[in-house]
Order: structure tokens, then C-alpha cells, then sequence
């Protein structure tokens, strides 16, 4: 007597090879209501000026003082005691604080703006007026995994979904072919927090980040079959249809646990990918002009510049939300410049610079800009005090973060910094305003769009949270 069909002797007897079931994913998709007949343009609140963003994420703390955050007053106290001008005590984080150091690098204005940029970002200073900078964004820790779960999460512990879990739980897709939410990590490895950054927390599991590597051949791992799988698929039809029957009944007496249908979400989303994926991810397609304008000729901006260049393939063809990474975990590979800033920022700065400016025009000239957001940022800032001999500490008291693109004032900028580029000293802001402006534009109130988890009512931007009216167009 043979034993009892279940989900389990399916899954041994014949894989999980899903790549002729593509069809299927009609049944699952989420009703979004027709843009034209809501008015809101896919928002959710009110109508969206946004529909779908690109965030360049610099892993380990830019240092404000030498990029955008010019301060004529370090260097007239250069080599100085720092005595602000407060009672507040002046403390190091993993070292004793130094004497001010003004910044090495030379800075300009640019644009009709007259944005300062030093000398490390010439691309972007070209860039400058299509920019919105907010010069006061602090945080509520000096730490990098608290800080950068802050800035991608809205909270310095784990377990709280990601920016763009919450925009894929709370819009639905763009397309049906390619992920919602796909994160591009730097080339040397993950940053900290490891996969936590990305994170769907208590959302259902398939709002999580789907990671692509785009230097690894192939960028997705386990997409295609292997040949004994294929030829199983070619021949197995009503198998495989039996089987998806089988994982839906073993899913609907297990609703409490989200992983089962995101697991089946997966699996009919890399059926469709196999058809959709190796054409958005192939750069060869790209004009030699354009790949050349990322970078992908110099081994410094090579790596950055694919993931630009790929993500700005990706929100083309419907994915909702794209993050790419400047930096990996650990102590060096990133902006974590405590040892010496003359040497180490223009490092990592060279690998960025060409490739964000290219992807800023680009979006531009094809006409993306008019419904897609451009975001740049870090955990948080430096000291403007040495550590050693020319290395900077972590401060969570300032840093700079950018935004361009649909709904911003181009040019524009918020918020002050004291004459250090120590603490906030105007308009200060935290990861929840910048959250609660990009929900914004994507037409959600931030304070409305919340899921009960553990009692209380969660939102990305916790109890806190305000736009950043100023900087909107």
C-alpha cells in the first residue's frame, strides 16, 4: 500500500521546482486599486508624488566636516582645545577626544545654490541643484548597529521591519516580474546588523529585502533549476501543479506563521524572475556610453557603479524600492575613518562619487525623476576633534543626508549644525523625519500606517515623526 500523499513526500520525491507554474501568481496577487479611479496615484493617504525610491546607504559614518558641512570656524581653532560653547562634557567614543582639526580637504561652492562641497565629491558638487540637503540629522546612539537599525528600521533594537518592508507591505508591487524590495550590498560584504538592516520584523516574511549580488555570476543564487530539476519540470506538469495544491493546504492550516506564504510567494516570484531577471540584470545591454558614465571602466567606481546602474534598471522595471550599499561590517572597507581621514575618506569617496552622479543624471535625463526619490545617507557623523593624529570618532549629534527627485525642492536645504558640525543647532532631525517625509511623498501618513504587534500599535516612525516641509516642493 503506497503511504499517504503529504506536503513532506512531495518535497523528497520531486524538489521544489516551481518554473512552469508561473501562471499562478494571479491568484495571490494583492488588490490595488486602479490608480486613475482613486486619484491618489498610488498612495494609500493622499495622492503620491512618488512611486518608487533608490537609497544610497554609506555604512560606517560619513564625516559631515569634510564633505558638505562646511565650517569656516575649525579652521580658525585648528589644533585647539574644543571648549564648546555649552556645559555639556566633551567625550570620545572609543577614544580621548583630541584637539579641532579642520577639515584637509578643500571646499567650494557650487551650483546657483552655492552649496559647500569639498574637494572629495567633484562629481556630485555638479549635482548640487538638483539636491535638497538636510544639514542637522542626529541619532540616539554613537554605536553602528543600533544607529543603522535607526536609520533603516526607526529603531535602535532589532526585530522592527525595514523602510522598505513597511513601503512593500503598505503599497504592494509595482511589477509583478521583479521584487518590491531589493537590497544591493557593497561587493566585501554585508554591513553591520548582517541581514537585519533588511528585515520584514513582524510585517509578513515576503516584505523582506531580497539581496542581489551584483558582481557574483549568477547575482541570484538557486534561480534556475539544476539539469535534473529541469527535466523533471519539462515532464511533470500535473505534478507540479499537485504539489502547489498541496503546499497551499499545508499553508492554510498554519496562517499564524507568514514564512509558509511568503516561502510560496518566493517560489512563484523566482518562476517569473527566471523569465524577467537575467534581462534587467544584465549591464552588457547598456550603452558603452552609459557604462562608462557609472564607472564601469575604472576598478575604483566599478563595483558602486554596477549597482547604481542596476538599480536604476530595477525601479525601471517595477521594483518599488532599492538600496545600495557603500561599505561592509568591521573596521575598515567603509566610512568608518578613525585612523586617518586624509587617507581613508577620499578612499571610499572616490568609489562613490562618479557612480551616485551618474545615476542622478541618468534618472533625470529619462525622465524617472518625475515620480522616483534619490536618497543618501548614513548612521551618523564624525567628531571635529582628532582621534589619534588625523583619524575622526563617531558622533550621533549631526551628519548630512540628501534627497532629489519627485516632490523636492531642488537646491534647497534644512537645518543647521553649531560652528563645529558637533550637535544639531537648528532644525534638528532623526531617522522618523526623514521616514515620515518619504512616506509622505509616497502618499501615507506616517502616523496611519501601522500594524499590531505585541500590543501596541507600530509604525516605522514610532511615536515620532515630522515632514520635512521645507525641503518639499
Amino acid at each position: 500500500m503506497n503511504p499517504p500523499v503529504n506536503r513532506r513526500n512531495w518535497l523528497q520525491q520531486t524538489g521544489c521546482g516551481f518554473g512552469l507554474l508561473a501562471g499562478d501568481w494571479m491568484a495571490l496577487r494583492e488588490a490595488q486599486g486602479s490608480d486613475a479611479k482613486s486619484g491618489l496615484n498610488g498612495g494609500i493617504h493622499h495622492r503620491a508624488k512618488v512611486k518608487r525610491v533608490i537609497q544610497l546607504f554609506m555604512n560606517g559614518g560619513v564625516s559631515q566636516m569634510d564633505t558638505f558641512d562646511y565650517k569656516p570656524e575649525l579652521e580658525k581653532r585648528h589644533g585647539q582645545p574644543f571648549k564648546p560653547d555649552s556645559d555639556e562634557k566633551v567625550e570620545g567614543v572609543t577614544s580621548v577626544p583630541g584637539n579641532l582639526m579642520k577639515s584637509p580637504f578643500p571646499f567650494k561652492q557650487h551650483g546657483q545654490c552655492g552649496r559647500w562641497v569639498s574637494s572629495v565629491f567633484p562629481n556630485l558638487a555638479k549635482r548640487v541643484d538638483d539636491m535638497a540637503f538636510l544639514m542637522s540629522v542626529a541619532s540616539k546612539t554613537n554605536v553602528h548597529g543600533p544607529a543603522s537599525y535607526m536609520m533603516n528600521t526607526g529603531f535602535a533594537l532589532p526585530g522592527f521591519p525595514a523602510l522598505g518592508a513597511w513601503l512593500s507591505f503598505g503599497l504592494g508591487r509595482l511589477g509583478d516580474n521583479l521584487p518590491t524590495f531589493v537590497v544591493l550590498p557593497d561587493a566585501r560584504g554585508l554591513p553591520y546588523n548582517q541581514k537585519g538592516n533588511f528585515s520584514a520584523g513582524f510585517l509578513p516574511s515576503q516584505h523582506q529585502g531580497t539581496i542581489l549580488q551584483a558582481g557574483a555570476s549568477p547575482p541570484i543564487h538557486d534561480l534556475f533549476p539544476s539539469e535534473k530539476e529541469a527535466a523533471f519540470q519539462k515532464g511533470s506538469v500535473e505534478a507540479l501543479a499537485l504539489l502547489q495544491k498541496i503546499n497551499r493546504e499545508h499553508a492554510a492550516h498554519r496562517s499564524g506563521d507568514s514564512r509558509l506564504e511568503a516561502r510560496l510567494d518566493n517560489y512563484l516570484l523566482a518562476a517569473r524572475m527566471q523569465q524577467h531577471a537575467p534581462e534587467a540584470l544584465d549591464l552588457t545591454r547598456e550603452p558603452a556610453a552609459i557604462q562608462k558614465a557609472y564607472g564601469l571602466d575604472n576598478p575604483v567606481t566599478a563595483d558602486f557603479g554596477k549597482r547604481c546602474l542596476l538599480a536604476r534598471r530595477l525601479v525601471e522595471r517595477g521594483v518599488r524600492f532599492v538600496q545600495v550599499w557603500s561599505g561592509a561590517g568591521g573596521a575598515s572597507n567603509n566610512w568608518d575613518n578613525h585612523t586617518d581621514i586624509i587617507k581613508e575618506l577620499p578612499a571610499i569617496a572616490s568609489q562613490v562619487d562618479q557612480p551616485a552622479a551618474a545615476l542622478l543624471a541618468d534618472l533625470k535625463q529619462r525622465g524617472l525623476l518625475d515620480d522616483t526619490l534619490l536618497m543618501w545617507n548614513t548612521e551618523f557623523g564624525r567628531h571635529p576633534f582628532t582621534q589619534g593624529a588625523t583619524g575622526r570618532d563617531h558622533n550621533m549629534g549631526t551628519s548630512v543626508a540628501w534627497l532629489a527627485g519627485a516632490g523636492i525642492k531642488h537646491g534647497s536645504s534644512f537645518g543647521e549644525s553649531d560652528p563645529w558640525a558637533w550637535r544639531a543647532a537648528e532644525g534638528k532631525l532623526f531617522s522618523y523625519d526623514i521616514h515620515a517625509t518619504l512616506l509622505y511623498l509616497m502618499g501615507i501618513d506616517h502616523e496611519k500606517l501601522t500594524v499590531r504587534n505585541g500590543g501596541a500599535d507600530r509604525r516605522l516612525t514610532d511615536v515620532h515623526g515630522k515632514v520635512v516641509q521645507q525641503i518639499l516642493a
